[in-house]
This record gives structure tokens, sequence and C-alpha cells, in this order.
């Protein structure tokens, strides 16, 4: 079972193409084994100079490893437990083995590139052998939408007899620019995927790995239910489950859910139910309740309506959810998105088309990169400032920073912020104890917590504040979501008077 990464920098690139070895955390000029419960992991290098840099992962299967420990009441076929294709064709034991062998590369940590970890690389990974019943077709539509070039090649079923057609492998090659760690995270979820089978029982936890390997791109993924469907074994429960959670991070309304069990099983193949397609249909009559995600923007625009803000900044504004609810509204006059993601303001102008948009609805809209702990003396002078599921995305550390930039350099007239109440997590199945809602969270906060920093953020920069629930309730849990309103204190304010501080 073979993986290959190749790295070829551009020639005017500052950095040589072996600190692959660096992101990887896997030195050039070693060959390297790791034990798995199945076999062995080899990780070597067939070329590594400054031009180009190629890391290969060799997994070695015995297959008799693999099948101890199973019950004696499996219904397998015993020869087939011992001659099957789990060698050969990369799958879940290839998933598991890249986890845990590029472990530090996935989670997208190096100390001595720092730089490189964030940098799209141009990257090219080819999969000699893939199980794939959905033919190229299935490949090419779960890759192409994360940004890869995809070449799929049918392996016939013997090269020999010609007449008996291609079998379900396929060989696959991607390339393409993008963060090392993206790549590897879009490895590890859809490998198993594309053959449909997992060596492991799927158990309740298989929901948090996948929401966290997926942290970026699966939420956007136009088939994430199939792909969501694939990962969890077809398990209806820890389905609806992940897909819920996925709700919080895109605009996916919870009856669209029910039709996760409808959707075909393989690309293109009608199995009597619906396509993936089918997923924005609603299975069950009644009254839809809008998602989480739905409520929260809902809530978002009616405090911009009630401050009569026009000029709006959506800081840390992702993919373009609530600049689509802006820009229908002729309210807002002037919105501006920031985002330090270039790929997700690139997304957010392929949502929102502004290509194909009217002028005059276009010139409302404005889109820069910047990151929102550095003042940026643009960003004076707006009506308010929405802060919309960011804050627990900023290293505590850096909070203060957030701050200074947002409340006391660009100062709007109001400051709307949203954040999850880690409360309410308690009520979420399949989270554990002390898990966060996303991998990208570096902090969730209590009710309390959020009233202790949002007070002590009015009080410094001169705001009044109010707190609105966002989302479900709950009698002891509270509200799913929570949100501050922070209006900017009147000269008015009495000396007796706490400034910026609601009673």
């Amino acid at each position: 079972m073979l993986l290959t990464i190749t790295c070829t920098p551009p020639e005017d690139a500052a950095w040589p193409a072996t600190d692959l070895g660096f992101l990887l955390h896997k030195n050039p000029d070693r060959v390297q084994a790791f034990e798995q419960s199945y076999g062995v992991a080899h990780v070597l290098y067939p070329q590594a100079d400054a031009a180009r840099c190629t890391a290969a992962l060799v997994l070695e299967v015995d297959p008799i490893r693999l099948v101890r420990g199973r019950s004696r009441s499996t219904t397998d076929f015993s020869l087939g437990q011992y001659v099957n294709d789990r060698p050969y064709a990369a799958s879940s034991l290839l998933s598991v083995a890249l986890g845990a062998v590029f472990r530090t590369a996935l989670h997208g940590r190096c100390d001595q590139r720092p730089e490189l970890v964030r940098t799209a690389l141009p990257l090219r990974i080819e999969l000699p052998a893939v199980p794939c019943k959905g033919g190229p077709e299935a490949a090419e539509r779960v890759f192409a939408p994360l940004g890869w070039t995809v070449a799929v090649t049918p392996l016939p079923l013997d090269p020999a007899f010609p007449e008996w057609g291609d079998s379900h492998y396929v060989r696959i090659e991607l390339t393409g620019t993008l963060r090392l760690a993206d790549a590897l995270s879009h490895l590890y979820v859809l490998l198993p995927v594309l053959d449909g089978a997992k060596h492991y029982w799927v158990a309740a936890d298989e929901v948090d790995k996948l929401i966290r390997a997926s942290s970026g791109w699966l939420a956007e993924h136009p088939d994430r239910a199939w792909i969501t469907r694939r990962y969890l074994a077809r398990r209806h429960s820890l389905v609806r489950t992940a897909l819920a959670r996925l709700a919080e991070i895109d605009d996916t309304d919870p009856e669209q859910l029910d039709a996760v069990e409808d959707t075909a099983d393989e690309f293109g193949k009608d199995s009597g139910t619906a396509s993936p397609a089918a997923e924005q249909t609603t299975v069950e009559a009644g009254e839809p309740t809008a998602s989480l995600a739905v409520l929260r923007r809902e809530a978002v625009l009616a405090a911009l309506r009630e401050a009569g803000a026009r000029r709006v900044l959506d800081l840390g504004c992702g993919d373009g959810a609530l600049l689509r609810e802006l820009l229908a509204d002729t309210t807002f006059s002037e919105i501006t998105g920031v985002d330090v993601s270039m790929r997700s303001l690139n997304i957010a102008k392929r949502r929102l088309r502004l290509d194909r948009l009217p002028e005059r609805v276009a010139q409302r809209l404005s889109l820069r990169q910047g990151a929102l702990t550095y003042t940026d003396a643009r960003l004076r002078g707006y009506d308010a400032a929405v802060l919309m599921e960011v804050v627990e995305h900023v290293d505590p550390p850096r909070l203060g920073a957030l701050e200074h930039a947002v409340f006391g350099s660009a100062a709007p007239g109001s400051v709307i912020v949203t954040t999850p109440n880690a409360e309410y997590n308690a009520l979420y199945e399949g989270l554990e104890t002390g898990a966060f809602r996303h991998s990208d969270h570096r902090f969730e906060w209590t009710r309390a917590e959020f009233a202790a920093w949002a007070h002590r953020v009015a009080e410094q920069h001169g705001y009044r504040i109010r707190f609105v629930p966002v989302g479900p309730e709950h009698p002891d849990a509270g509200s799913s979501s929570q949100m501050a309103v922070f209006t900017k204190a009147t000269a008015e304010t009495t000396d007796g008077a706490t400034k910026g501080v609601a009673r």
C-alpha cells in the first residue's frame, strides 16, 4: 500500500523542497519504520533535493494480525479474512497509518518552519490503487471541490484480458497548491469514504474525529452528506449528529438532515432512493425549524437593524454566509468583509457570485484580507461591526490585541459578538465532556465567563452592553449560542454612572 507526496517549489521560492521533511517531521536522510496494530508503516524519500522532494508512506499489512481478535461469530468467509485487497489498496488502514505517522503535520504544527505551515505549497499526491466503487466520477467529485486537479485512471480487472473491463480500483493523482495539513486531512477523511468500509468498529467518538479532521472544508463541501454517511459507516444516529454539528458551521437546516438515509449509496447509481441533490428537500411535512446558523444570522441582522447601522463590518467573515444576508437588505449601504484566510475570501466571492452581481449591488461590498489582532485605519468610522463565532478561534493571549483593534482602534458605533455557550454542550449527543464544538476553537465560554469578558471590554472602551440568547434554550444550560450587543456610550452618560455598562 503506497502513498507519495511530492513538493516542487517555484524557482524563486526562498525555501528548498526538502523543507517538506520539516513539515512532515521525518528526516529525508533516514528510512523510518512505525509499528501499527496490523503491520508496519515505513516513511522514506525516493528523491530529496532543493528542487524536488518526494515523501513515500509504504504500509505493509499483515493479514494474520489484521484478523486477530475478531469474534468467533464473525460472518466473514474464513478464507476471505486472509485473502483480500487490504494489503494493497488504500483504505482506512492507510488513513489510520497516515494519522499516526504524520500526526503533527496533520494538526498543522511545525516549530522549525511555522511560516510554511500556513503556506499553500505546490503538491502532487499519488495513490496507485484505491478502491472506489463509485468509479472515477466519485473520486473527482470528492476531491475537485477542495482545490485539487484530479486525474483518475481505472485499473483493469486483468491486463491480459481487456475484454473483462475495469475493476473498481483506480489510480488517483492529485495536483494543487494547498497547505500540507489540508492535503493530509483530505486524504485522512476521504480514503475510507471512497472505499466505503472501515477495518474497525465505528463508535460515537468517530463524529468528533470527523469534525476535527475535516475542519474548514467538509461543512462547505457540496457532497458533505454522502461523505459523512460513508465515513460513519451509514450509522444513522451518528450521521445525524455529525450533520447537525456541521450545520452550525454552515447553513444546512435540520429538516434536511432527515434525507440523509435517502441518498444514493454511490455517485451516479440509482438504488431506488434519492440522489445527493435530494438532501435539499424536506421529507417530513410541517413547519420547518431553522438551524442554529440561520437563527444566529437572524439575531445579528435584527441587532444591526435595531442599531440603525448602514455601514457594517463583518469581521472574520469566512465564506460569506452573513455577507449574503447583508447584501440582500438594501438598508446596509456599505458592507466590508474581513478575514485572515484568502481561501475563505475566494470561496465567498464564488458563493456570492460577485462577478455576476449588478454593479450597483457589487459596489456595496468589499472584501479584505487581514488579521483581526492588528489595527487597520481603513476599518474606522463604521456604524457597526460583527464578530460572529470568531472570538473563540483566537488564542486567549491574543484576545487583548483583538479587543484593542476592534473596540479601541476601529471603534464602531456598535459591536455584535456571538459565541457558543459551553454549558449547552452537554446536550449535544456524541460530544464528549470537555470537548469543543469545533476543532479550531481555542476556548468556549460559559454564560458567566462571557458576561465577565463582555463587561470588562465594555467598561474599558466606553460601551453599553446587553445580552441576547440565540437558538434553543434549556432551563438550566441556557441557549445554544450567546450574543452580546455593545453600543458606544453617549456623551450624556452621567458622572455617577458606570460608563458603558448596562444595568
